[in-house]
């Protein structure tokens, strides 16, 4: 342990803590912008600086260790009049207005400019002119340059945690600025649209698309009826940046909220989850029982983060993905056709919304092999930030709402659906079907535990060996964050592992992490806790399984026959291969 004293306490931490969390564990909160702890440690933004008995000059705290002895001051005249002036310096080239920022009140520089009592600003203001034109709207993320701190967080999330390697600097002196890497548009790079950027930018310099204009157009529309569908991870979060516990932001309060906003008919996506995992659990054991290792490892698909990084990265390997659409997909394909039939309308007539932790599904809706005649399966997609935008500017109080069932059929959901939103839970909610389909009896739903994932991606990835029964013992890896999933795909290609069946999941902790999720200011990441609430759920549920999903037998039942059937393949699967990524080009 070493003993230092942050304004005048004195404290022992282990050595090697840095001044910013030696000062932390102190109680007294250094001010920082560019900090990531582990990640980006570079004293970039210098708010951070600190006075050192000693020392002639200041230093920033993020990234020098104590040392025994050590006095630490962080509220002298000098330290107080240098924070200022740097704050000020980074606002003379930051673009303020607050009131048109999505991250207005949920902004770490509104925040410590206003903690600092910054009225007016003797810098003047120098931003880049010209450039929000070059930056496409159509795009399901978008980037202000003149919101940008050049902190590089986004930098080093993409380059250390998904190893995409998207932004990078360009320009130099004062002029040096994030740009997309490798003198590329972004229309042209290989970002996978993860929204790890956005979850990470301290600022509004990142955001995802925002879609909501085109919903109220839709709801104002009489032709139209407005069907919306809930992701299994976005229960876990929605009530984060309105203030709700856990208790009371549940998914049925959700779907009280998401009728007083004017949906007409309202589900689950968990549903889907159950039919995805039918089709894609019968499909996994016909590769298996195949044996053909040009289709082996399978993949799975929901993620589709994750397919378009295997289109970038390893095309070569697109026949290894499950052809099982996503069950986003599924459900818009199933409100198209079989539900559309029910209630007597159209195809057309409806407007197919999904809620979603993921930037990524804005683009996988888009995709050419997600519609028919009658238009997209999905027609729009919102993030959970979205969502939450949408209940304040109605002014609607959730708390308030009661709890309301989903609507008929469609409906009904498994544990094993909802597990769908963390690491792991895609692969066992497959094995315990697959284990059924192949018995013809149920496993013990705790049979799988061993493929739940660390839920921060450090670890690697997660791999367990299972007998499926009559000696078919199958191999799984789980893998969360595309610079692990990376690693693992070169041991692959290398011959170093062998699998059977892997789930990916772009965003580290699966889709608990994902990028369209809550923004918090303090940099902890919430994906292990979502991911708990998404497992107790399941733990507690009546139906675990989901071929005992009532609603999904009755569809295969009354239409589509069988898992895997000519009229599933039809409605329920894609071709990866009708569509490429720009490093494919």
């Amino acid at each position: 342990m070493v003993n230092v004293t942050v304004n005048g306490t004195p404290i022992a931490v282990p050595e090697g803590t840095t001044i910013l969390n030696a000062a932390k564990a102190a109680g007294v909160e250094i001010p920082h912008l560019c900090y990531l702890k582990g990640l980006n440690e570079i004293g970039a933004c210098r708010i951070c600086c600190v006075e050192i008995e000693g020392e002639r000059n200041l230093v920033p705290s993020c990234n020098n260790p104590v040392f025994e002895g050590m006095v630490i001051r962080t509220n002298t005249d000098r330290v107080r009049r240098t924070r200022r002036i740097n704050v000020e310096l980074i606002l003379s080239q930051h673009d303020c207005k607050c009131a048109t920022c999505v991250r207005s009140g949920n902004c770490q520089l509104q925040t410590i400019a206003n903690d600092l009592g910054i009225l007016d600003n003797i810098y003047p203001q120098d931003l880049v002119t010209g450039v929000r034109a070059l930056w496409p709207k159509d795009f399901p993320l978008y980037r202000d340059t003149n919101k940008c701190i050049k902190c590089m967080r986004c930098i080093q999330v993409c380059d250390k945690i998904q190893g995409v390697n998207v932004w990078d600097l360009s320009g130099t002196g004062s002029r040096t600025r994030v740009d997309v890497s490798r003198n590329r548009r972004i229309k042209e790079s290989d970002c996978v649209l993860c929204g790890q950027c956005i979850t990470h930018c301290p600022v509004g310099a990142l955001r995802e698309r925002d879609d909501t204009g085109r919903l109220f157009q839709a709801m104002s529309d009489p032709d139209k009826v407005t069907v919306v569908q809930i992701a299994p991870a976005v229960r876990a979060a929605w009530g984060e940046s309105l203030g709700l516990p856990p208790e009371k932001a549940t998914v049925n309060r959700m779907a009280g909220v998401l009728r007083r906003l004017g949906f007409d008919y309202v589900f689950d996506t968990s549903f889907t989850a159950d039919l995805t995992i039918m089709e894609e659990g019968t499909e996994f054991l016909h590769r298996y029982a195949a044996g053909d290792t040009r289709e082996l490892p399978m993949f799975t698909s929901c993620c589709p983060g994750w397919v378009r990084y295997l289109k970038s990265h390893y095309p070569e390997w697109t026949d290894r993905l499950s052809t099982a659409k996503s069950p986003q997909q599924m459900f818009g394909a199933v409100v198209k056709s079989s539900f559309a039939r029910r209630i007597g309308v159209e195809p057309s007539k409806i407007f197919s919304v999904s809620i979603m932790p993921c930037v990524a599904k804005k683009a996988e809706c888009d995709l050419p092999t997600m519609s028919t005649d009658a238009g997209p399966d999905v027609d729009l997609v919102l993030t959970t930030r979205e969502f939450v935008r949408l209940i304040r500017a109605e002014k609607l109080n959730p708390e308030d709402i009661p709890e309301e069932g989903f609507d008929s059929p469609m409906g009904v959901y498994s544990g094993a659906g909802v597990i769908f939103g963390a690491t792991g839970g895609v692969m066992e909610a497959a094995l315990r079907s697959a284990y059924f389909l192949h018995n013809g009896h149920n496993p013990k739903p705790e049979d799988f535990r061993a493929v739940r994932g660390d839920a921060t991606g450090a670890s690697g990835w997660t791999e367990a060996e299972f007998d499926l029964g009559g000696g078919a013992m199958v191999r799984t890896a789980v893998v969360s964050g595309l610079a692990n999933t990376g690693r693992l795909l070169a041991e692959l290609a290398a011959g170093r592992v062998h699998y059977d069946f892997v789930e990916v999941m772009a965003c580290p902790g699966g889709c608990a992490g994902g990028g369209g999720q809550p923004i918090h200011t303090d940099d902890v990441e919430r994906a292990a806790q979502r991911g708990k609430v998404l497992y107790n759920i399941d733990r507690i549920q009546t139906v675990r399984f989901s071929h005992e999903n009532p609603e999904v037998n009755a569809l295969y039942r009354e239409e589509l026959g069988e898992p895997g059937s000519e009229k599933a393949e039809a409605l329920l699967h894609t071709d990866h291969h009708a569509w490429q990524m720009p490093a494919q080009r």
